[in-house]
């Protein structure tokens, strides 16, 4: 009776635990602020952005089959930032080996969408691109990311799953806010 009951318990508990955990999170340096489902890792590497090597901060996390990370860099001019964001986009559709933007059509085409970000640049615009391509490892793999700037920095905000699930990948971009 006794272990039907701690059995009971057990089961109770694991149920009540969440998948997706969310908690605020504020990228060091930046006005920025979303949810993560996950206690982020924080990484800092050095990467060639607009012509010259420039640190670019991320954190990131897995849940429920998903990766989360948001990335940062200061190019130290605001003028850099759409150039930046347009090679920043190629490179990452590139990597997942997906379709470049507008082509093909249906669930797998590669698509970019306006994306209303109080707080950020007008230009170059905040944008959500959606895409099927693949892992390094060559499965599938479906990706969102958020593109902006503020100011002299640039941001990518990404989701990657095998099945994104919409009421997570709403949770996720629609909490991203700039002060």
């Amino acid at each position: 009776m006794l272990f039907a009951a701690a059995l009971t318990a057990l089961l109770a508990l694991a149920a009540c635990s969440p998948v997706f955990n969310w908690r605020e999170v504020r990228p060091d340096n930046t006005r920025l602020s979303l949810l993560l489902p996950c206690k982020p890792d924080k990484a800092q590497k050095v990467v060639p952005l607009g012509g010259q090597p420039t640190v670019l901060s991320m954190l990131g996390c897995d849940a429920g089959g998903a990766t989360f990370a948001v990335a940062v860099a200061d190019l130290g001019d605001a003028a850099k930032a759409a150039t930046v964001l347009a090679q920043w986009q190629s490179l990452t559709l590139a990597n997942m080996k997906a379709a470049p933007l507008g082509a093909g059509a249906g669930d797998g085409a590669t698509q970019r969408l306006a994306l209303k970000l109080p707080g950020a640049a007008a230009e170059p615009p905040a944008s959500l691109v959606t895409a099927q391509g693949q892992r390094v490892d060559g499965t599938p793999v479906r990706g969102q990311a958020a593109y902006f700037a503020q100011g002299s920095q640039v941001f990518q905000v990404v989701l990657y799953a095998a099945q994104i699930k919409p009421e997570v990948a709403e949770t996720f971009f629609s909490s991203l806010k700039l002060e």
